[in-house]
């Protein structure tokens, strides 16, 4: 049987029109829409397959513009806007249906020696094998959930998560627009930096825009509330194997005009940190009939 996490492997395999041209397709689902993290994913390895192997992602840009068509291929144009000593500059528009639904910019750069920080973990975050997973969850609070909720926590994935944090779940409580989440793949993700990447930005785009919605009391699945991701943001600041749970810390520091913003790091279990990021999403009250 093919899990969800070899289809995302497959998914990333896009196939090569012409010499900056792919065209790459979204799993079998009952998603509405293709997920925000599978176009950027799918934009970064288009990208990634212009430039040079001894350059690697370290940011990259991303506007969202029209919702995906699961149904259809999208076709990834790719823009070599510079290449220099040191950085590579790309830019990748995703097109379905004659018409562009979402651009890219990545910045790739070659691996050098220079000054080095970085912020500490968050010390007061539970081990993830002292939390419940998501089907735990559903198991042990599946009659005291909504019914988005418990759909949402049903549809396979390619990722396991373990929220620390679960009233926004079961209640309609106000919260401080903050929450920490374990990650980790459901399988094992080959030895390729390219990939490795792709599969983070994937997951990067998980439960990220939510955080938005904590201080209303509020959920992006929740009927109320039409929710899609407008841009994102992302910095790579180490490599990662992913093979081991990744702490997702996420705020979000302001919701105004429709729009919420919200910004997250990426830890490793040993506390290294891994990216940062940052999304603004759609964020609105959907009118009474």
């Amino acid at each position: 049987m093919i899990t969800a996490m070899d289809e995302l492997i497959s998914i990333l395999d896009l196939e090569r029109l012409e010499h900056n041209l792919f065209r790459g397709r979204s799993p079998e689902s009952d998603w509405q829409r293709v997920f925000g993290g599978q176009t950027i994913a799918q934009a970064l390895v288009a990208a990634h397959r212009t430039v040079e192997e001894d350059r690697h992602i370290h940011s990259l840009h991303a506007y969202f513009m029209l919702p995906g068509d699961i149904k259809v291929p999208i076709i990834y144009t790719v823009e070599r806007i510079r290449d220099g000593g040191s950085f590579t500059t790309r830019r990748v528009v995703a097109s379905q249906h004659g018409h562009a639904i979402f651009s890219l910019e990545a910045s790739f750069q070659k691996d050098e020696i220079g000054l080095e920080h970085q912020i500490p973990m968050p010390l007061d975050v539970p081990e993830p094998d002292l939390l419940l997973s998501q089907a735990q969850l559903l198991e042990r609070f599946g009659k005291n959930v909504p019914e988005w909720v418990s759909r949402y926590w049903q549809r396979p994935r390619p990722l396991e998560m373990k929220p620390v944090m679960l009233e926004h779940y079961t209640s309609r409580e106000k919260l401080e627009p903050r929450q920490n989440i374990w990650i980790r793949t459901t399988g094992s993700v080959p030895d390729d930096r390219v990939l490795q990447c792709a599969v983070l930005a994937y997951l990067s785009d998980m439960t990220l825009l939510d955080t938005s919605t904590f201080a209303h009391g509020r959920a992006v699945f929740d009927s109320e509330i039409q929710a899609a991701s407008l841009d994102h943001a992302m910095w790579f600041h180490r490599p990662n194997r992913l093979d081991d749970w990744i702490l997702y810390t996420q705020d979000s520091p302001s919701t105004r005009g429709g729009r919420g913003f919200t910004r997250g790091e990426l830890f490793a279990r040993d506390g290294t940190l891994i990216a940062s990021v940052a999304q603004e999403g759609l964020i609105r009250l959907r009118r009474a009939p």
